[in-house]
C-alpha cells in the first residue's frame, strides 16, 4: 500500500515543524518546504532521527515570489508520484514593525500575498498531482483574526497595520477555500480551513510582541485531524476553530464579495490577461482543474 505523501509549506518552524513530525510518526512520507535550505535540511535531519522510515525530500522556495510559488508547483508535479495532502502553513504575521507596509517580488502587500496569493496558486499549480492522486486533502491554515476586505484598498495604502494586514489577509484565505471547495466538488480533493490554536507559541506571535499562550502542539492536533481523520474524510468547503466546525467572518459567506475576490485573484495572478496557468471544464460535481504547461 502507497504511503500518503503530504506537503507541508512552512515546515521549518513552529506548527509546520510539529506537523511535520506527528505525520512522520504516523508513517507519511513528507515533503518539507521553506525559504531556508539550512533550516530545511535540520528539520529533515530532526524527522528522520525521530522516525527512520518515514521518506523525507525538501522543497526551496520563497512564497513572496509568485514566480516561485509556480516553480515549486512545477517541481513537485515532476518529482512526486502522488500527493495525498497539502498543509498551507506558511505565513507573513503581523510583522515585528506593524507600521512598515511590506511587499512581495511582485510589489502586493506582502501579507496578502504570502498568505492568500502563494496558498491560491501553489493549490492551483498543483491540482494535477492532487486529483490524480484522490482522494486528497488539502488543508488551509487560516486564524481566528479575521477583518472584512475593503476592496477600495485591498492592499492597505491608508492606515496601514501589520495585524489588520494579517486579519485581511487570512479571511481571504478563507474564502478562497470555500470557492475551491465548490469548484472541486465531487474530483476527491477536500478543501477545509481552520484555526489551529489561539496565540501558539511561535516566532510569529513573540515577533509582533504578544505572549504565547499555548504550546504549537495545541495546534498540531486538530490539522493533522483534517488530513487524516476517516470522520472528516467527504467534509470540504468548512471553517474550523480547532475541532469546532464553525461560521468564519460574514464577508466570507458573501458571494459577491468573493467573487469581487476571486475575479482579483486572478488579475493579479496573470496580470497580462493571459489566463492564470488553469483550465476549468465541466458543472456540479465535476470540475476538473487542470495546469496547462
Amino acid at each position: 500500500m502507497s504511503r500518503h505523501t503530504t506537503l507541508i509549506t512552512g515546515a521549518t518552524q513552529g506548527l509546520g515543524r510539529g506537523i511535520a513530525l506527528d505525520l512522520a510518526a504516523r508513517g507519511h512520507a513528507l515533503l518539507l518546504h521553506g525559504r531556508d535550505q539550512g533550516r530545511l535540511d535540520a528539520v529533515a535531519a530532526e524527522v528522520r532521527d525521530t522516525a527512520p522510515d518515514a521518506p523525507v525530500r525538501t522543497y526551496l522556495a520563497d512564497l513572496a515570489d509568485l514566480d516561485q510559488v509556480r516553480s515549486l508547483a512545477a517541481r513537485v508535479r515532476a518529482a512526486e508520484p502522488r500527493l495525498d495532502g497539502l498543509v498551507n502553513n506558511a505565513v507573513a504575521g503581523g510583522g515585528a514593525e506593524p507600521l512598515r507596509r511590506e511587499f512581495s517580488r511582485q510589489g502586493h502587500e506582502l501579507r496578502f500575498a504570502v498568505n492568500h496569493l502563494a496558498p491560491y496558486a501553489l493549490v492551483r499549480g498543483l491540482l494535477p498531482l492532487l486529483t490524480a492522486s484522490a482522494p486528497a486533502r488539502v488543508v488551509n491554515v487560516a486564524s481566528i483574526g479575521q477583518e472584512a476586505i475593503d476592496f477600495d484598498d485591498v492592499m492597505l495604502e491608508h492606515g496601514y497595520e501589520g495585524l489588520r494586514a494579517y486579519c485581511r489577509s487570512k479571511l481571504a484565505m478563507i474564502m478562497a477555500t470555500f470557492d475551491l471547495a465548490a469548484e472541486l466538488d465531487g474530483t476527491g480533493v477536500t478543501v477545509n480551513t481552520l484555526h489551529p490554536a489561539h496565540l501558539m507559541d511561535t516566532e510569529g506571535v513573540r515577533a509582533y510582541g504578544l505572549t504565547p499562550a499555548v504550546g504549537v502542539d495545541e495546534g498540531v492536533r486538530p490539522t493533522v485531524r483534517l488530513l487524516v481523520d476517516p470522520d472528516v474524510a467527504g467534509t470540504t468547503g468548512r471553517y474550523f476553530d480547532r475541532f469546532t466546525d464553525t461560521r468564519a467572518h460574514e464577508q466570507a459567506y458573501d458571494t459577491a464579495a468573493r467573487t469581487r475576490l476571486m475575479e482579483l485573484t486572478h488579475r493579479l495572478l496573470d496580470p497580462h490577461g493571459g489566463g492564470d496557468g488553469c483550465a476549468r471544464t465541466g458543472g456540479t460535481g465535476t470540475n476538473r482543474v487542470t495546469t496547462i504547461q
